[in-house]
């Protein structure tokens, strides 16, 4: 009876310990989690990482560069000026170094993020990526940490890249 008890308990914690390793929410680019957005991030966000199924969370930080929008993870989010309208004008290796913030539900606003600033426009790629103010959204590659800014006031591919601010502007200046 003991053995049996051991064995159960052994196996109970187990599955216990496995439930608590996995996660349905994603991270990065690619949109929701449950976590606040000041978050550290377990990992770079990449282009090519799923969107889950709730929608990506927007939210705000503050920093040397003022209040910032940022991902459901605590990663800087950015404008790319060449993008004048709602579609998108960055793909392929644009993409690669600056990946959008996918989306396959309806983005959420967090803090003093504004769900009325919140939309979402259909990529080239058939993916859905979220807007905010009209303004497409962004990762920048060598973002490794929650907070860093390592792509404001960069031009590359043609235009600039700025943070915004949660009233949907862009923040000039250096990072």
């Amino acid at each position: 009876m003991k053995t049996l008890l051991g064995f159960t308990a052994a196996v109970g914690g187990a599955l216990i310990i496995s439930a608590c390793g996995s996660s349905t929410t994603s991270g990065g680019v690619a949109g929701a989690s449950t976590t606040t957005p000041t978050a550290t991030p377990t990992a770079t966000p990449t282009a090519s990482a799923a969107p889950s199924q709730a929608g990506a969370t927007v939210g705000v930080a503050s920093n040397k560069l003022g209040q910032i929008l940022v991902d459901g993870n605590g990663f800087t989010l950015y404008l790319f000026e060449a993008d004048t309208t709602t579609t998108s004008t960055c793909s392929s290796d644009c993409a690669a170094n600056w990946p959008p913030l996918l989306t396959n539900g309806t983005p959420m606003a967090a803090g003093a993020a504004t769900q009325a600033m919140l939309g979402t426009t259909m990529r080239s790629d058939g993916t859905t990526q979220v807007t905010y103010n009209g303004h497409p959204l962004y990762h920048f590659v060598s973002d490794t940490n929650a907070g860093d800014t390592h792509g404001q006031g960069l031009t590359a591919f043609g235009a600039g890249w700025d943070v915004l601010s949660p009233a949907g502007n862009k923040i000039e200046g250096g990072a």
